[in-house]
């Protein structure tokens, strides 16, 4: 056997990766993991409904906070330009659909008096406008709290 055969058989011997050696192929053990960014270490940004149906609320406080209009303004109602939903009246909470109107659209709105519906049969009720005539001063506590303190 000659020098080189020799060779070439210690060459065989010694690489693991050639078909014909005895030598094993490595595998991963772990799958190849990509990069991410902000790697979950970003806050929440507290989205959601804060005021529900028949809560009270007064000029200012928000209703809703959401990234797009999951929920439109209804009577009463304002939109910020981030899409926040916020009261511009003393009155309850409501939600509600216009049936016939676009499909699944949903609305937030104010009323004055706890029992009302939305949307408003404005035809046999008339239309409900504040017109600054109301004192919003005296919307400060909650109509209900005020008359358990006065008895």
């Amino acid at each position: 056997m000659s020098l080189q055969g020799l060779w070439r058989c210690a060459e065989v011997l010694r690489n693991p990766f050639r078909p014909a050696g005895l030598g094993s192929v490595r595998t991963a053990t772990k799958r190849a993991g990509g990069t991410v960014s902000n790697h979950g270490g970003s806050p929440g940004k507290r989205l959601g409904v804060k005021k529900f149906s028949d809560e009270y609320v007064i000029p200012g406080n928000i209703l809703v906070r959401q990234r797009g209009t999951v929920f439109h303004p209804g009577q009463h109602v304002r939109m910020g330009r981030d899409h926040t939903l916020y009261a511009a009246v003393p009155g309850y909470v409501r939600f509600y659909k216009i049936p016939g109107s676009r499909k699944d659209r949903k609305y937030v709105g104010i009323v004055l008096n706890k029992g009302e519906k939305l949307p408003r049969d404005e035809t046999s009720l008339g239309r409900s406008r504040f017109f600054g005539l109301v004192d919003l001063n005296a919307f400060k506590r909650e109509p209900a709290a005020e008359a358990t303190v006065s008895s």
